[in-house]
């Protein structure tokens, strides 16, 4: 009699446990499905994932950024992956590293009371951050900001002139305290690591940001940014956002595809 009770019992909770995770999925699969289907949405979405190819935890992050990128291309989504440099002293140097951009980390551990940093670290329109290999978590955050609506705008027009690119903006209801920020991005790269937590694999990237730089918001003057040696106006884009120097928050965001734009 009690091994009837306790096959019955292992049932239960196998079924339990069956029943959790179908939910666990329905629930992911209907994110992912207004991402997707929401194309009238007027809200956006600046994602934002600290990451490094010495990392061991952060392919599968992104890994997500390219299938969050392919397959919403109708959403204002605005993916920018930095690759932090902090990782470089373990073995293997990766080339898409800058300092800059582990600086800009540190801010938004400062802006959301973050004991520390790590990779891969996701945040979502500067008010949100996540293990940026939290699929569920990701893709709930995004689906949350396409539904707020912006009370600002931003309108970003770009000039390659040799190896510069100058950058006209305009922004409309803007406050005090808030900066334009301007993200360089090659939307695809490769590397073979030989060295470090990765050694032996080939990486994929999706929405490498490049160069950076920030000014006030409300300054008429044209923006310069130095075009890397490699840059080419197929396959790279520029993708502006307006940020509160406070607290971090992204209130607008655009970009602007050079093929289109020239």
């Amino acid at each position: 009699m009690r091994l009837v009770s306790v096959f019955f019992f292992s049932v239960a909770l196998i079924g339990m446990f069956i029943a959790m995770v179908a939910f666990s999925d329905l629930r992911n699969e209907k994110v992912i499905k207004h991402l997707q289907t929401t194309t009238d949405s007027k809200g956006f979405a600046v994602v934002e994932l600290f990451t490094s190819e010495g990392c061991s935890s952060c392919p599968p992050a992104d890994e997500l950024m390219g299938r969050i990128e392919k397959g919403n291309k109708n959403e204002s989504i605005y993916i920018l992956t930095y690759h932090v440099d902090y990782w470089d002293r373990q073995g293997w140097k990766d080339k898409f590293s800058d300092h800059a951009f582990s600086q800009r980390q540190e801010s938004y551990a400062n802006w959301l009371n973050l004991s520390s940093v790590y990779t891969p670290q996701l945040v979502v329109n500067g008010a949100n951050e996540y293990i940026g290999s939290d699929e569920h978590s990701v893709i709930g955050g995004i689906a949350d900001a396409l539904d707020q609506t912006p009370a600002t705008t931003l309108t970003l027009h770009s000039v390659k002139d040799g190896g510069k690119l100058t950058i006209s903006h305009e922004e409309t209801a803007i406050k005090k305290n808030t900066k334009l920020v301007l993200a360089l991005v090659q939307k695809e790269g490769e590397s073979n690591v030989r060295a470090g937590e990765n050694a032996g694999r080939k990486l994929s990237h999706v929405q490498i940001v490049r160069a950076l730089k920030e000014v006030p918001a409300g300054d008429k003057k044209d923006v310069t940014l130095d075009l890397p040696a490699d840059f080419s106006t197929q396959g790279w884009e520029l993708i502006g956002f307006l940020q509160n120097s406070n607290n971090g928050h992204i209130i607008a965001a655009t970009k602007v595809d050079f093929q289109t734009n020239n």
